[in-house]
Protein backbone atom coordinates (compact mmCIF):
# COMPACT_ATOMS: atom_id res chain seq x y z
CA UNK A 1 0.00 0.00 0.00
CA UNK A 2 1.34 3.01 -1.07
CA UNK A 3 1.68 5.86 1.64
CA UNK A 4 3.40 8.68 -0.13
CA UNK A 5 -0.04 10.11 -0.47
CA UNK A 6 -0.47 13.96 -0.08
CA UNK A 7 -2.21 14.75 3.93
CA UNK A 8 -4.26 17.77 3.79
CA UNK A 9 -5.92 19.21 6.86
CA UNK A 10 -9.14 19.84 7.81
CA UNK A 11 -10.47 22.85 10.07
CA UNK A 12 -11.70 19.89 12.84
CA UNK A 13 -8.23 19.41 13.47
CA UNK A 14 -8.28 16.27 11.67
CA UNK A 15 -6.53 15.00 8.53
CA UNK A 16 -7.38 13.57 5.25
CA UNK A 17 -4.40 12.07 2.69
CA UNK A 18 -6.12 11.13 -0.69
CA UNK A 19 -5.87 7.23 0.38
CA UNK A 20 -9.11 7.72 1.95
CA UNK A 21 -7.41 7.14 5.49
CA UNK A 22 -8.52 10.01 8.32
CA UNK A 23 -6.59 10.77 11.37
CA UNK A 24 -8.87 11.55 14.50
CA UNK A 25 -6.63 13.26 17.22
CA UNK A 26 -8.14 13.15 21.15
CA UNK A 27 -6.66 14.56 24.05
CA UNK A 28 -6.83 12.94 27.67
CA UNK A 29 -6.80 14.64 30.87
CA UNK A 30 -5.80 12.52 33.74
CA UNK A 31 -8.85 10.19 34.44
CA UNK A 32 -9.42 9.40 38.03
CA UNK A 33 -5.89 6.96 38.74
CA UNK A 34 -4.91 6.70 35.02
CA UNK A 35 -2.68 9.50 34.00
CA UNK A 36 -3.17 9.75 30.26
CA UNK A 37 -0.91 11.78 28.17
CA UNK A 38 -1.97 15.52 28.39
CA UNK A 39 1.09 16.81 26.24
CA UNK A 40 0.35 14.29 23.33
CA UNK A 41 -3.16 13.46 21.59
CA UNK A 42 -4.29 9.68 20.82
CA UNK A 43 -4.48 9.00 17.14
CA UNK A 44 -7.43 7.01 15.38
CA UNK A 45 -6.26 6.45 11.44
CA UNK A 46 -9.61 5.28 10.35
CA UNK A 47 -9.13 3.25 7.54
CA UNK A 48 -5.40 2.90 7.67
CA UNK A 49 -5.50 -0.49 5.64
CA UNK A 50 -7.74 -2.82 3.74
CA UNK A 51 -9.75 -4.94 5.24
CA UNK A 52 -9.14 -8.53 4.36
CA UNK A 53 -7.13 -11.62 4.60
CA UNK A 54 -4.03 -9.99 4.58
CA UNK A 55 -4.58 -7.05 6.93
CA UNK A 56 -2.36 -8.14 10.00
CA UNK A 57 0.47 -9.19 7.62
CA UNK A 58 0.19 -5.25 6.25
CA UNK A 59 0.03 -3.92 9.45
CA UNK A 60 3.04 -5.78 10.25
CA UNK A 61 4.49 -4.34 7.41
CA UNK A 62 3.29 -0.93 7.99
CA UNK A 63 4.93 -0.83 11.46
CA UNK A 64 8.50 -2.78 10.69
CA UNK A 65 8.56 -0.25 7.51
CA UNK A 66 8.31 2.46 10.47
CA UNK A 67 11.09 0.97 12.41
CA UNK A 68 8.50 0.42 14.88
CA UNK A 69 9.10 -3.33 17.14
CA UNK A 70 8.53 -5.91 19.84
CA UNK A 71 5.39 -6.48 17.50
CA UNK A 72 2.72 -8.65 18.66
CA UNK A 73 -0.57 -10.46 17.72
CA UNK A 74 -3.77 -10.53 20.48
CA UNK A 75 -6.27 -8.46 21.43
CA UNK A 76 -6.71 -5.71 24.27
CA UNK A 77 -7.11 -6.37 28.14
CA UNK A 78 -11.00 -5.83 29.20
CA UNK A 79 -9.49 -3.86 32.26
CA UNK A 80 -8.20 -0.24 32.49
CA UNK A 81 -4.48 -0.27 32.07
CA UNK A 82 -1.72 1.86 30.71
CA UNK A 83 1.81 2.28 29.69
CA UNK A 84 4.52 4.31 31.48
CA UNK A 85 7.13 2.32 29.33
CA UNK A 86 6.51 2.95 25.33
CA UNK A 87 4.15 4.34 22.95
CA UNK A 88 2.01 1.52 21.56
CA UNK A 89 0.04 1.16 18.16
CA UNK A 90 -2.35 -0.75 18.26
CA UNK A 91 -3.71 -1.84 14.67
CA UNK A 92 -7.11 -3.64 14.29
CA UNK A 93 -6.58 -6.84 12.02
CA UNK A 94 -9.68 -8.44 12.16
CA UNK A 95 -12.80 -7.87 13.34
CA UNK A 96 -14.46 -4.96 15.40
CA UNK A 97 -14.99 -3.36 18.98
CA UNK A 98 -16.06 -1.26 21.41
CA UNK A 99 -13.10 0.33 23.56
CA UNK A 100 -12.83 2.75 26.26
CA UNK A 101 -9.37 5.28 25.40
CA UNK A 102 -8.45 7.76 28.29
CA UNK A 103 -9.40 5.72 31.36
CA UNK A 104 -12.55 5.22 33.49
CA UNK A 105 -14.00 9.07 32.40
CA UNK A 106 -12.70 9.15 29.10
CA UNK A 107 -14.50 8.20 25.64
CA UNK A 108 -16.10 5.17 24.44
CA UNK A 109 -14.96 4.45 20.60
CA UNK A 110 -15.75 1.36 17.96
CA UNK A 111 -13.22 -0.17 16.07
CA UNK A 112 -12.71 -1.85 12.49
CA UNK A 113 -10.45 -4.18 10.44
CA UNK A 114 -8.21 -1.79 9.42
CA UNK A 115 -8.33 1.23 11.57
CA UNK A 116 -5.47 1.78 13.67
CA UNK A 117 -4.65 3.50 17.27
CA UNK A 118 -1.52 5.46 17.93
CA UNK A 119 -1.80 5.74 22.02
CA UNK A 120 0.48 7.95 24.30
CA UNK A 121 2.50 6.60 26.89
CA UNK A 122 0.20 7.23 29.87
CA UNK A 123 -3.09 6.69 28.08
CA UNK A 124 -5.61 4.49 29.80
CA UNK A 125 -7.31 1.83 26.95
CA UNK A 126 -9.33 -1.59 27.70
CA UNK A 127 -11.91 -3.32 25.02
CA UNK A 128 -15.75 -3.45 26.40
CA UNK A 129 -16.41 -5.73 24.08
CA UNK A 130 -15.48 -7.24 20.72
CA UNK A 131 -16.68 -9.69 18.10
CA UNK A 132 -15.20 -13.49 18.01
CA UNK A 133 -12.68 -12.78 15.10
CA UNK A 134 -11.51 -9.52 17.06
CA UNK A 135 -7.44 -9.18 16.16
CA UNK A 136 -5.01 -6.70 17.50
CA UNK A 137 -1.28 -5.81 15.90
CA UNK A 138 0.63 -3.90 18.65
CA UNK A 139 4.26 -2.53 18.66
CA UNK A 140 6.28 0.06 19.67
CA UNK A 141 9.29 2.66 19.06
CA UNK A 142 12.77 1.64 18.99
CA UNK A 143 13.94 0.88 22.59
CA UNK A 144 10.58 1.08 24.20
CA UNK A 145 8.19 -1.39 25.24
CA UNK A 146 4.89 -2.19 27.58
CA UNK A 147 4.89 -2.45 31.03
CA UNK A 148 0.80 -3.38 32.24
CA UNK A 149 -0.06 -0.28 34.90
CA UNK A 150 -3.57 -0.71 36.50
CA UNK A 151 -2.76 1.47 39.91
CA UNK A 152 -2.34 5.28 39.64
CA UNK A 153 1.68 6.11 38.84
CA UNK A 154 4.14 6.69 41.72
CA UNK A 155 6.58 9.46 40.56
CA UNK A 156 9.26 7.49 38.83
CA UNK A 157 6.47 5.89 36.41
CA UNK A 158 4.79 9.72 35.82
CA UNK A 159 8.61 11.15 35.19
CA UNK A 160 9.32 8.32 33.13
CA UNK A 161 6.23 9.13 30.85
CA UNK A 162 6.91 12.66 30.51
CA UNK A 163 10.43 12.00 29.87
CA UNK A 164 9.40 9.01 27.22
CA UNK A 165 11.15 9.64 23.48
CA UNK A 166 8.89 10.61 21.10
CA UNK A 167 9.21 8.55 17.64
CA UNK A 168 11.01 9.78 14.85
CA UNK A 169 8.79 7.47 12.39
CA UNK A 170 4.62 7.89 12.49
CA UNK A 171 3.68 3.93 12.66
CA UNK A 172 1.59 4.00 9.70
CA UNK A 173 2.11 6.98 7.10
CA UNK A 174 6.47 6.95 7.88
CA UNK A 175 8.72 10.04 8.04
CA UNK A 176 6.00 12.92 7.02
CA UNK A 177 2.77 11.15 8.22
CA UNK A 178 0.00 12.74 11.16
CA UNK A 179 2.38 11.98 14.08
CA UNK A 180 4.87 14.36 13.15
CA UNK A 181 1.89 17.06 12.67
CA UNK A 182 0.30 16.03 16.55
CA UNK A 183 2.95 15.65 18.57
CA UNK A 184 6.32 16.66 17.28
CA UNK A 185 4.76 20.14 16.95
CA UNK A 186 3.30 20.25 20.16
CA UNK A 187 6.67 20.11 22.24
Amino acid sequence: MDRSVKITSREDGTTQPTSGLTVEPFLFEPSDWVPNNPQLPVLIYHQACPEGPETAEEFERLFRDAGWQGIWRNGIFDYHHYHSQGHEVLGIAAGRARLMIGGPSGREISVNAGDCLLLPAGTGHMRIDASRDFLVVGAYPPGQGADILTEAPTSEQFDAISALPLPSSDPVEGAQGSLQRFWIQRN
